[in-house]
């Protein structure tokens, strides 16, 4: 690994002024020139919406309020306890971070992947022996794209020394609809089936925690379904990690008030186009 390390160092400062003469550094978001191949300029950089505290003790969901009392829950896992460890989300969906991880999934920018990672990485406890699990995709989807971005960010958190990686330890056996449009009822069914643990990776999980990877969180209906297997498969506990989280629904991020102030259930909102 060290030499591989400085098999990259080697490349990058001989290769890169070339390159970078070749290609000129843009921001991935707006294309303005910026002063190396990997990184955001310095206005989308200011744009990009960090999860601040407070936050819910169960879900992180960020709270309106700046003085709360410690381990305060909002009102939705209040009604409903998650059945996952936590989510740990880089940045709240909003027009910078979609753009993103347009260019990253769809554009096929793969090379942002490990400063995406980065990013995922300083929202997760320190470092420690954990296995690192992608969402899945169907197979017929990953001929399609030819990558699985999920699995490009675990590979990330993995190499930053955030635990081992699994990345077959998930398996979407049937192909399922997007779940874009589609209430909770219909998320489940679709989802009903479709994810299972491979006998790999139910060796893998087993009586371990787990890092959930994915790029963006909407409904969480898919992680939820991922969180739900692993822990069958006997994982002790799952922490739901991606870069971007869409708050209580597809086209709206959300600042939540706790479940235990007043008039707390109806939440202040503010629309965000573009949800995938």
């Amino acid at each position: 690994m060290p030499a591989l390390r400085s098999a990259r160092r080697f490349f990058a400062e001989t290769l890169g002024p070339a390159m970078d003469l070749v290609y000129p550094p843009r921001c991935p978001v707006c294309g303005e020139g910026i002063a190396q191949q990997v990184g955001l300029c310095a206005a989308c950089w200011e744009q990009l919406e960090i999860p601040s505290e407070p936050g819910c003790a169960l879900c992180q969901r960020p709270f309106a309020g700046s003085v709360l009392q410690a381990g305060a829950v909002c009102a939705p896992c209040m009604f409903s306890p998650p059945n996952h460890a936590g989510i740990a989300a880089a940045t709240l969906y909003n027009d910078v971070s979609r753009r993103l991880v347009l260019a990253f999934k769809h554009g096929r920018r793969i090379a942002l992947a490990p400063m995406l990672a980065r990013l995922m990485a300083a929202r997760l406890p320190t470092p420690s022996d954990r296995i690192i699990v992608p969402v899945p995709l169907h197979r017929r989807r990953l001929w399609y794209r030819g990558f699985n971005q999920a699995a490009l960010l675990a590979r990330g958190l993995a190499a930053l020394g955030h635990g081992t990686l699994a990345v077959d330890a998930l398996v979407r056996s049937k192909p399922t609809p997007t779940l874009g449009g589609l209430g909770a009822k219909a998320r489940r069914r679709a989802l009903s089936g479709a994810i299972r643990v491979s006998e790999r990776g139910a060796l893998a999980v087993r009586g371990r925690e787990v890092i959930l990877v994915d790029d963006v969180l909407t409904s969480g209906a898919t992680s939820l379904a991922c969180v739900a297997a692993l822990k069958r498969a006997g994982a002790t506990s799952v922490t739901i990690c991606c870069f971007a989280r869409v708050l209580d629904g597809e086209h709206s991020a959300t600042i939540a008030q706790p479940a235990s102030l007043p008039q707390s259930e109806t939440p202040e909102t503010t629309k965000v186009s573009g949800a995938t």
